[in-house]
């Protein structure tokens, strides 16, 4: 056995360091021996390399065509065509963010709740309405666009209302929720369960003090993928909630997000430096909704550990 250069004695075998330490000299004689794994090492690290290049290049693009064209007239309260402020659509976003998440986490996470510890494994309506939310997951949102539309504001009258377009992204998302909430509660030991259960607990407590706590995380993470789309929606909400550039009295009346002002924006063919700008403020309102959802999941990570 061969000794350390720092201190020139033996290392114990046994402690985790030495166990779990592997050297360049050794992984290129691995790679020697199966020269399959080199090549898919390779492959794999390349692709990985394109994927983040892709990102960084996206943000670079936007960041050096729209932070020049920064100016403080589009961060005024109300807008005008003169100084095309995105205050009032960012102000929507926000609006409809947030109603569309206290309507569509609760619905999924109950709806995940019955697939995973009330319905009986194997039942056929459990694989229907599995079959069925794995199916909405993949329209795509211009033909949410077009149902709000018909629905809404056709047949119902509203005309163009935030509130359709807040019921249209609800439904978009909630095959996602379900989907997201349902692997993170089975992903949760049955000894939780059984555990729960030998201490008296009945079904009620068992899930909603000891199973949902525990998946907690795994939730989370659906209700931040969730809000990525429903921050960068725009095909759903031009045909629902319209393009009016101006905060609304409420939720009956016509309001544009961010998505959609930028491109109202880029379409008019006037204005695409500020939709530039517009996407520079998306992006970092992206970034700050991730980081805020980041945060509070470690922290309840923390009280519950």
């Amino acid at each position: 056995m061969e000794k350390t250069a720092e201190t020139g004695k033996i290392p114990d075998v046994h402690t985790e360091e030495y166990i779990n330490k592997v050297t360049l000299r050794d992984k290129l004689r691995q790679y020697k021996k199966r020269p399959k794994s080199l090549v898919m090492m390779i492959l794999v690290m390349l692709s990985a390399a394109f994927a983040v290049g892709i990102l960084l290049f996206l943000v670079a693009y936007i960041l050096v065509n729209g932070v020049p064209h920064l100016t403080a007239e589009q961060f005024e309260w109300k807008y005008t065509p003169e100084n095309q402020s995105m205050t009032p659509a960012l102000i929507n976003t926000l609006t409809m963010t947030v109603i569309t998440l206290l309507i569509a986490v609760p619905v999924g996470i109950f709806a995940a709740v019955y697939l995973v510890e009330y319905a009986k494994r194997g039942n056929k309506l459990v694989k229907i309405i599995r079959v069925t939310t794995e199916t909405l997951s993949g329209i795509p949102s211009i033909v949410y666009g077009l149902f709000g539309f018909l629905l809404f504001n056709m047949q119902l009258g509203w005309q163009y209302a935030m509130f359709g377009g807040i019921i249209t992204l609800a439904v978009m998302i909630l095959p996602l929720i379900i989907r997201t909430t349902e692997e993170a509660l089975l992903a949760v030991p049955d000894s939780y369960r059984e555990g729960s259960f030998g201490l008296g607990a009945g079904k009620m407590r068992t899930v909603f003090r000891i199973i949902l706590p525990a998946a907690i995380p795994g939730i989370m993470s659906g209700v931040i993928l969730a809000i990525g789309r429903i921050v960068g929606e725009s095909a759903a909400l031009i045909y629902t909630s319209g393009t009016f550039r101006s905060t609304p009295s409420g939720l009956w009346d016509s309001a544009a997000t961010l998505t959609v002002h930028m491109y109202v924006q880029s379409n008019e063919g006037l204005h695409v430096e500020q939709a530039f700008a517009s996407g520079v403020v998306l992006l970092a309102l992206t970034f700050l909704i991730n980081l805020a959802s980041d945060l509070i999941e470690r922290r309840i990570a923390k009280k519950k550990g």
